[in-house]
């Protein structure tokens, strides 16, 4: 394996990337400013002097930061600031518009400023507080337990009543997190599980960076475990991850699959690189379906492990009976969800496409970047699969 640096990008490429950085910046902060500091408020002068400061240092502060956590030197102790700001950026930003809407209403109604904005700005600061308190104690709380019958009807009746715990995006990073993976594999354990699945996204880093948390991953109990990568094991050396997963006891499913027999059936657990392997640049990654089900038989029932929704496509031409994905985090941070569905074909929960093939998108178990969740809960999905339509 190369250890000589990435190509630096090109001049183009890094103007590019400034211009962009400095608009989303200016965007996320300063939609909020004028929401909580508008010129009609007419707040004391301390009051609007000391805001306007606070939103200047952030708005110079925020883009050095997310460079200095997610550039060459990636360092942790920056991204755990970018990444908080940039949480308690998009709530503020996202309450901003909505409260627009009341000032809008208000002004109808016919109160008058300073009342009106101030009236505003008060409701969102108290909005945003509240939502960032409640997205913080959700991120880092243990997955709540969705339970979920899926029928398949190829499944034959000896499987009927195998259950699958899944595990999807963990993400350890920037946080130290290995008391909270303990006890998630703990309430994984409690489930008592035919087969346990991770479906991807096990960490933004590399094995080295990342190892602490992830070994309680070997403490999970079950007769079978499978992984599969996400897009983000490919910016950590996804082939070192499914080597130390191998390592912790799992089965690592590159473009691979396992059968399992009872009494003569048999179920067939499949599994796929994530799409964007193709081009990472490491050699002989990549979403290879007709590879990871060669060797099947045409009547084998098949659950694939795919992290992203949006391979449902390729699964429903090739026969798959059952999809288990996650990569969404059900939005995580509310409305960023509609933008999510503009990539994926679902959000979270069960679902159908074609004659027969289902598909189940798990919100997953941690967070990426910023350490919240508004109103898109973890969690750890337990499916309980059922033969028979």
């Amino acid at each position: 394996m190369s250890t000589s640096a990435p190509p630096r990008p090109s001049a183009r490429r890094r103007v590019a990337f400034a211009v962009v950085l400095l608009t989303v910046t200016a965007l996320l902060l300063w939609v909020p400013y004028f929401g909580l500091f508008a010129p009609s408020a007419r707040w004391p002068w301390p009051a609007q002097w000391a805001g306007t400061a606070f939103f200047v240092a952030v708005s110079v502060a925020f883009p050095l930061l997310l460079v200095r956590a997610h550039g060459r030197r990636h360092t942790d102790r920056a991204a755990r600031v970018a990444h908080a700001v940039l949480g308690v950026a998009w709530v503020f930003f996202a309450w901003t518009l909505v409260t627009d809407v009341l000032r809008l209403v208000l002004a109808v109604a016919g109160v008058d400023n300073p009342l009106r904005a101030r009236v505003v700005a008060v409701l969102l600061l108290v909005i945003g507080l509240a939502l960032t308190a409640h997205g913080v104690h959700e991120a880092r709380r243990v997955p709540r337990v969705r339970r979920t019958e899926v029928a398949l009807p190829r499944l034959g009746a000896a499987f009927d009543g195998l259950t699958v715990a899944v595990l999807a995006d963990t993400h350890y990073g920037a946080i130290d997190r290995t008391r909270w993976s303990h006890a998630t594999v703990a309430a994984v354990n409690e489930l008592d599980a035919d087969v346990v699945v991770h479906v991807g996204d096990i960490a933004d880093g590399t094995v080295a960076q990342r190892r602490g948390q992830a070994a309680a991953l070997a403490d999970v109990r079950a007769p079978h475990r499978f992984y599969v990568s996400g897009n983000h094991e490919y910016l950590g050396n996804a082939q070192a991850w499914l080597e130390h997963l191998t390592e912790l006891g799992w089965t690592s499913l590159h473009n691979q699959h396992r059968v399992l027999e009872r009494d003569g059936a048999r179920l067939v657990f499949a599994g796929v690189d994530d799409v964007t392997g193709a081009h990472s640049g490491e050699p002989g990654h990549g979403a290879d379906l007709a590879a990871a089900l060669a060797g099947t038989r045409p009547e084998d029932p098949v659950v694939l492990l795919a992290h992203q929704p949006s391979e449902i496509v390729k699964a429903v031409a090739a026969g798959v009976d059952l999809q288990l994905s996650g990569h969404t985090h059900g939005g995580q941070i509310w409305p960023f969800h509609l933008l999510v569905r503009l990539q994926q074909p679902v959000l979270s929960g069960l679902s159908r496409h074609g004659e027969r093939t289902r598909l189940y998108t798990s919100r997953g178990a941690g967070f990426w970047g910023p350490p919240l969740r508004v109103f898109a809960p973890s969690e750890i999905s337990l499916l309980t699969l059922r033969a028979g339509a």
